[in-house]
């Protein structure tokens, strides 16, 4: 099975209000690592929101869920949120500010395959 959206499925998926999300990877700080990764969503206005998270990393093979993990900003209890009018300029925008890939998103809630995948590397 193909974990990665083509380029049509991910702006299929947008165009039908159905989030994608990406793995960005990780920071180690002094004594703790930090998890990032971004959620593409299309609001009610028809808007695109790009969502970047940067939380502590707190799981462990048997806690996959990185929704659960503590943000490490918390003036950002949601994230960083950029909105954008057109799904290429949401892209456009992941790719230049977080180095996305296009053809690295994955399906909402598939980041915990993602994750899985770091921890046992």
């Amino acid at each position: 099975m193909r974990r990665y959206l083509t380029e049509d499925q991910l702006k299929s998926n947008l165009r039908l209000g159905r989030s994608v999300e990406q793995w960005l990877g990780s920071a180690e700080e002094d004594d703790y690592m930090i998890l990032k990764w971004l959620r593409i969503d299309k609001e009610r206005d028809e808007s695109f929101s790009v969502t970047y998270f940067e939380s502590f990393d707190e799981g462990s093979e048997e806690l996959l869920d990185i929704y659960e993990f503590s943000l490490v900003d918390p003036d950002e209890p949601f994230g960083v949120i950029n909105t954008f009018s057109s799904i290429a300029d949401a892209l456009e925008f992941a790719m230049v500010t977080y180095n996305a890939s296009n053809d690295k998103y994955v399906s909402s809630g598939m980041i915990q395959e993602e994750y899985r995948d770091y921890i046992n590397r």
